[in-house]
């Protein structure tokens, strides 16, 4: 599974949507299922899966896709 795939499953996990839905444009409360509270668990779905602890500065800018994968890689996670 490629960086990219992980973590847009990450997304639909978080979500409960289809993987196909994920792309870099997704952002947040664009979709209904993208809200404060899912937020929560897309934060602690990602948490999960790259066993890091995000600081809240960051948990607060994490409003796209594109943002998140940016934020990712101050975790030492590339995403291509």
């Amino acid at each position: 599974m490629s960086t990219i795939e992980q973590l847009h499953g990450v997304f639909a996990r978080a979500f409960e949507i289809p993987v196909e839905a994920v792309n870099d444009e997704l952002e947040y409360q664009a979709i209904a299922e993208w809200d404060s509270m899912s937020h929560l668990v897309l934060v602690e779905e990602l948490e999960s899966t790259y066993n890091i602890s995000i600081e809240m500065e960051d948990i607060l800018e994490m409003g796209s896709v594109a943002k998140i994968k940016d934020i990712l890689k101050k975790y030492g996670f590339e995403i291509n």
